[in-house]
C-alpha cells in the first residue's frame, strides 16, 4: 500500500513538473512577443498587462514549488524518512528576508531619500524640516531596532522539540516601558510641532506685511497687488462679471489704485501674506521652496503668511541652474488642465521689488471702467486723495 502511495506520488510529482513546464514555455512565449512588440516605436511595453503577466507567472511559480515539496515531503514520510524541516527552513527566511528588507531601507534612504523636497527657502521652512528630519531619525532608529529583534528571535527561538517555550502573559515593566517612553518622545514632538503650526498658521495682519490676493480658477491664477495706499480694496463674488473678473469693489476707496499682475513677485526678507481664493473648485497654493501650502476654498478666504529668504538670484547660483524659477503650483486635482495650472514666482531685492510694482498696471482698466461707468475725474480724484492720506 504504502509502495503504491509513493508510486502515485512521483506520478503526480511528474505531472506537475510537465505542468510547469509548459506553463512557463507558454508565458515565456507571450513575454518574448510582448518584449518583440515593444521594439516597435509606440509601443510601450512595460505596460500594466506586462506587470500583471510578471506577476501571474509568479505567482504560478511559487505555487507549483509549493505543491512539490509537498508531494516530495509526504513521499519522504511514506518511506520513513524524515521530511522537510519546514521550522528551520521558515527561520532561514525570516533572516533572508531581514538581509533583505533593511538592504532595501538603505536603498529607499538613499536613492529615494534624494527626491526629498528641495532646500527651504522661507524662515519656517527651515523649522518644518527640522521637525520632519528629527521624526524621521528616531522612527528610523525605532524601526531597525525592532525589525533586528522580532527577525532574530524568530530564528533564534524557532520550534524544537528539544526545548519546551516559556509563556509570559503579563509583566507590568515590559508594559510601563513600552508605553511610557513613546508617549513621551509623542508628547514632546508635538508640542514643537504644535508651536511651529501655530507660528506658520499666524495670519493676522500687521504693520508692514505685504498683502497679495491670489485667486484660483480652472485653470490659472489671477494675482492682485496694493495700489500706492498700500492697502486692498474689498472683493464681492456677486460683481465678478465681465472685465471685473476678480469681483473688485470700487465703492471701496482702496479699490481704486490696486494692480494686476501675472507674476507673483515678492521682496526677500519681508513678511508676506496671502490672500487665497477660489472661484469655482477647490484649488490649493503649493510652493514646495518656501513650504507653503493652503487650500483655495469658493466661498471661505483662507490666509498663508510666510518670510522667503532666498531670492531667486541666489538659489539660481545655488542650483547652478541660470534658467531656475521658483513656481506656484495647484495642489488640488481641479479638472483636466490641473498640471498646466502654475505660475512664475520671483523672490528679489526690495529696490528690485519696488520698480517692479511701479511697472504694473491698474487692475482699474479703461474698459473696466467704461464698463461700470466710472467718471474718470472721481476715479482721478480717488486715487489723489489716497496719496495725499499715505505722504501726510
Amino acid at each position: 500500500m504504502a509502495f503504491k502511495k509513493m508510486i502515485h506520488s512521483k506520478k503526480l510529482l511528474a505531472l506537475l513538473a510537465v505542468f510547469m513546464l509548459t506553463g512557463t514555455n507558454m508565458l515565456m512565449a507571450q513575454a518574448t512577443t510582448a518584449t518583440a512588440e515593444a521594439a516597435k516605436p509606440g509601443v510601450d511595453w512595460l505596460g500594466v498587462s506586462y506587470y500583471i503577466l510578471l506577476f501571474v507567472l509568479l505567482c504560478i511559480a511559487v505555487a507549483v514549488i509549493g505543491r512539490i515539496l509537498k508531494v516530495y515531503d509526504l513521499s519522504q514520510q511514506i518511506q520513513g524518512k524524515k521530511g522537510i524541516q519546514w521550522n528551520n527552513i521558515m527561520a532561514i527566511i525570516c533572516l533572508l528576508f531581514l538581509v533583505f528588507g533593511m538592504a532595501g531601507a538603505y536603498w529607499d534612504i538613499t536613492v529615494e531619500g534624494s527626491m526629498s523636497l528641495p532646500e527651504a527657502a522661507s524662515k519656517h521652512g527651515i523649522k518644518i524640516d527640522a521637525m520632519f528630519l528629527t521624526t524621521t531619525i528616531i522612527t528610523l532608529i525605532v524601526f531597525v531596532i525592532t525589525q533586528i529583534l522580532l527577525f532574530t528571535f524568530l530564528f533564534q527561538y524557532r520550534h524544537s522539540d528539544k526545548r519546551r517555550a516559556y509563556f509570559l502573559p503579563h509583566n507590568n515593566t515590559i508594559e510601563k516601558v513600552w508605553t511610557i517612553i513613546p508617549a513621551i518622545v509623542l508628547t514632546v514632538l508635538v508640542i514643537f510641532g504644535f508651536f511651529t503650526w501655530q507660528e506658520v498658521e499666524n495670519t493676522t495682519p500687521s504693520k508692514g506685511d505685504i498683502n497679495i490676493d491670489i485667486t484660483g480658477k480652472q485653470f490659472k491664477w489671477m494675482i492682485r497687488y496694493a495700489g500706492a495706499d498700500g492697502e486692498l480694496g474689498k472683493k464681492d463674488f456677486r460683481l465678478t462679471v465681465g472685465a471685473n473678473y476678480l469681483g473688485v469693489d470700487f465703492k471701496d476707496k482702496n479699490s481704486m489704485d490696486d494692480l494686476a499682475a501675472d507674476t507673483l513677485v515678492m521682496p526677500v526678507n519681508k513678511v508676506i501674506r496671502l490672500n487665497i481664493f477660489a472661484q469655482d473648485v477647490i484649488h490649493s497654493v503649493y510652493m514646495p521652496h518656501f513650504r507653503a501650502q493652503q487650500n483655495a476654498v469658493p466661498g471661505l478666504p483662507t490666509f498663508f503668511k510666510f518670510t522667503p529668504t532666498i531670492t531667486t538670484a541666489e538659489m539660481r547660483r545655488k542650483v547652478e541652474n541660470p534658467k531656475f524659477e521658483y513656481l506656484l503650483y495647484c495642489n488640488k486635482i481641479c479638472g483636466s488642465s490641473h498640471y498646466n495650472m502654475q505660475m512664475v514666482v520671483r523672490v528679489v531685492s526690495e529696490g528690485e521689488y519696488n520698480q517692479w510694482i511701479a511697472r504694473q498696471k491698474p487692475y482699474l482698466t479703461p474698459a473696466l471702467r467704461t464698463e461700470l461707468k466710472l467718471a474718470a475725474a472721481d476715479q482721478n480724484k480717488s486715487i489723489t486723495n489716497n496719496r495725499l492720506a499715505l505722504n501726510n
